[in-house]
């Protein structure tokens, strides 16, 4: 991902909060809302009931490698927000993948002609 495509204000994370759809799996929970930029931005987010640091920075590199597949079939112009949960950080990053794809066809943000 680059720079510009990472969410950094707390105002644009708590926006995506209050009138984002939300969808919740066992190992993440996933925040989308429309923007009006022509690109998508990503915003990761580990709060300390993950556990200490080491368990924190893993739970958002699997993350991340989730969705390093998946970023190039999803639509532009869209916030979107991954919590990570306790069981984050003991699965693997193909169970997140799994969990993050059905979130996003729930949610329909994939590009139909890319999908698989």
């Amino acid at each position: 991902m680059k720079k510009d495509t990472v969410i950094k204000q707390n105002r644009d994370y708590r926006r995506v909060y209050t009138k984002g759809k939300c969808e919740v799996s066992s190992s993440l929970v996933t925040y989308v809302l429309k923007n009006r930029l022509r690109k998508t931005r990503i915003g990761i987010t580990t709060g300390k009931k993950i556990g200490n640091a080491v368990h924190r920075n893993r739970a958002r590199r699997v993350i991340r490698a989730a969705l390093r597949d998946l970023y190039p079939i999803l639509k532009k112009g869209y916030d979107i927000i991954f919590t990570a949960r306790a069981k984050t950080t003991f699965v693997k990053m193909q169970v997140v993948k799994k969990d993050m794809r059905r979130h996003f066809e729930l949610m329909g943000i994939l590009n139909e002609k890319n999908c698989n």
